[in-house]
């Protein structure tokens, strides 16, 4: 079927962040296709940190699943660093613990990768003109998470300590994720700590079924 948004994205300069190159082809299609300008792709979370400062791109196409310390910690540290910055993040989870965190981090869209080819190229066009875009599917359980003020038992957690239940959940050891976020494996420690504390858990192994269960990680 033919997109209805051709051309809509005119003049619009865009980076895409995802470790599957398929998909980054298939991104770079929908968005040429619809006039915009692909001017890199990163596989990772520190290659679209880099990037991002060599190329400047109106707006920054980022999963939240990426090698290294995720598109999360990567949207932290690049809003830190450039905050005009506009990102659309996209992930396979449909849950709101994460559409979430996204936003409260700086996102201005987000949007699940099952959508349709129309609308991601929509998601896009609205955060190019600097406008929020969120999942029509995933509003509903946003919408409520943040009025209720939680979302899940992780939500109890600060954004540095969620960052590290993800990467520990996923199987990363105290040292890989202290490599990965520039910190002290005694700083990482510290975290873990609290985060065993805030979600009742015992060992590693807790952790990850956790996240699995609640659909932060994929299996």
């Amino acid at each position: 079927m033919k997109t209805t948004l051709n051309a809509t994205l005119k003049n619009s300069r865009i980076l895409l962040a995802d470790d599957h190159a398929v998909v980054r082809l298939g991104f770079r299609l929908l968005l040429e296709g619809a006039g915009g300008e692909v001017v890199g792709e990163a596989d990772s979370g520190e290659a679209a940190l880099r990037l991002y400062a060599e190329l400047t791109p109106d707006l920054l196409v980022m999963d939240v699943s990426m090698p290294g310390m995720g598109g999360l910690a990567t949207l932290e540290r690049l809003r830190a660093a450039h905050p005009a910055a506009r990102v659309l993040m996209l992930s396979a989870h449909n849950d709101a613990v994460i559409p979430v965190r996204a936003l409260r981090l700086g996102a201005r869209g987000y949007l699940c990768k099952r959508c349709a080819p129309d609308e991601f190229v929509r998601a896009v066009r609205q955060v190019a003109n600097d406008q929020r875009y969120l999942d029509p599917e995933l509003a509903p359980a946003v919408a409520l998470a943040q009025l209720s003020g939680s979302a899940h038992p992780v939500e109890s957690l600060t954004e540095k300590e969620f960052a590290v239940f993800l990467q520990l959940a996923q199987g990363s050891s105290v040292n890989e994720v202290a490599e990965k976020f520039f910190l002290s494996p005694s700083t990482v420690g510290t975290h873990l700590y609290h985060i065993k504390q805030k979600l009742n858990l015992q060992n590693a192994a807790e952790m990850a079924l956790l996240a699995v269960r609640s659909g932060l990680v994929e299996v």
